[in-house]
């Protein structure tokens, strides 16, 4: 048996699965220590693990936007998404770096697994070519779309499918030169600086750390991601993680989701969910006439200040997707990778409308993977939530290119992998 130290940035999409990863170790008799921000002690307690808590910039809430991302109504667009990569994922670089170092110092891991965009790894992982100097292989697990330039692709954020003619390839180049030196330039200089005093080296973009780890494991289906013809061995996809069963109750109407209506789920995921006015409200207003059972999640809030919910919508503050997936028809979100995956994984086909964070990012992957419409908007009108519904309901194809993905879920066996990547990888 194994002994890991798992680590994951203080975020719902990112501690969660590698909670969930950390505890599938624990009942296959390895020994786990998961280090992430304070608020998810329990939660890593109850899967069995030891926990070792992330401190000073890198330990924040993010169900407190405040706290952590104060200035983003400041921003919009890029400017608004540089602003929250800055302020979540590089200025923390030097405490986690100093929480992973002593983590591995407590616990001498035989391997490390890091979520993909926990940069504080970078600082450690010096020298690149073979795990020696006494550290243990380090491994990411990718919990967002995969960030990794390559050929005929637009800068990562821009949320653009891949180029389809010469003149947007060009386009692209010009893009990249246009993002790297001017638009992301005061981000990179960030992160150079973070990696810096955390004692290591940027090479390449602060969020282009794929080919940085001795191994990348992607989450999702290989259908959901563009064709990288030119992928490291280093990086390989392990497939969606399962839900895990809930054990709380079910609401009272969740009998309603057997009818005969077609049911469509709604969200706006964990965190950028506290105004619902931007996805919930339209959503909710533009399917109160159609013949359909709407279900929306409060993401954790409560769902009481939205007010009377039309006649043919149900709400509650957390849904157990186990449960939710296998009864739902349609998925629209505002674009968390998580349930994005977990959706086209049941063969559910998916609206995405987000902005915000690596959204774009998934939402031209659905868009082009044609499991689902892209809205490119983050707060689209109930007129733009009604059509695209009607669009994907009425087009088989949508939900054809979904159960493909599904087709491909099923014959994965994500855990295994994790498992073997992890025993692989232990120096010998």
């Amino acid at each position: 048996m194994g002994s890991f130290v798992l680590a994951a940035s203080p975020i719902t999409g990112h501690a969660g699965p590698m909670i969930r990863v950390a505890g599938d170790l624990v009942a296959r008799g390895h020994r786990v220590a998961v280090l992430s921000g304070s608020r998810f002690a329990v939660a890593a307690l109850r899967a069995g693990a030891e926990f070792e808590p992330l401190t000073g910039l890198a330990d924040f809430d993010d169900r407190d936007q405040d706290s952590y991302i104060p200035r983003r109504g400041e921003f919009s667009g890029i400017r608004r998404a540089q602003y929250e990569i800055r302020s979540i994922f590089v200025d923390p670089i030097p405490d986690q770096a100093r929480a992973l170092r002593r983590a591995v110092e407590t616990h001498r891991p035989d391997a490390v697994l890091v979520d993909g965009a926990f940069a504080g790894a970078i600082p450690l992982l010096d020298p690149l070519e073979r795990p020696r100097g006494g550290r243990p292989p380090i491994l990411a697990l990718g919990v967002t779309p995969l960030s990794l330039a390559g050929p005929g692709l637009a800068p990562y954020g821009m949320g653009l499918a891949p180029a389809a003619s010469a003149a947007e390839r060009v386009r692209y180049r010009l893009l990249d030169f246009v993002a790297r030196r001017i638009v992301f330039r005061p981000t990179q200089q960030a992160g150079v600086a973070a990696v810096h005093e955390a004692g290591g080296a940027l090479v390449g973009g602060v969020m282009d750390l794929a080919t940085r780890f001795d191994a990348f494991l992607q989450t999702g289906p290989r259908r959901l991601e563009y064709p990288r013809p030119d992928l490291p061995a280093t990086i390989r996809f392990v497939g969606t993680l399962p839900q895990p069963p809930s054990s709380d109750p079910l609401p009272a109407w969740w009998g309603d989701l057997d009818g005969p209506r077609p049911v469509v789920h709604v969200t706006q995921g964990t965190i950028d969910n506290a105004d619902p006015s931007r996805l919930i409200l339209p959503t909710l207003e533009a399917l109160a006439s159609r013949d359909v059972l709407v279900v929306a999640t409060g993401g954790g809030r409560d769902v009481a200040g939205w007010g009377p919910l039309p006649a043919n919508a149900r709400a509650g503050r957390y849904l157990p997707y186990a449960e939710l997936l296998p009864r739902t028809d349609l998925l629209v979100t505002n674009g968390g990778y998580g349930a994005v995956q977990s959706a086209v994984a049941h063969g559910i086909p998916v609206i995405v409308a987000g902005d915000t964070e690596e959204k774009p990012e998934v939402a031209a992957r659905v868009g082009w993977s044609g499991a689902g419409l892209d809205l490119k908007t983050g707060s689209p009108s109930a007129n733009d939530v009604g059509r695209a519904v009607d669009a994907v309901l009425a087009d088989p194809s949508f939900r054809a290119h979904a159960r493909r993905m599904s087709d491909d879920a099923a014959a994965q066996r994500p855990f295994d992998a994790i498992e073997q990547a992890l025993l692989s990888t232990r120096p010998r």
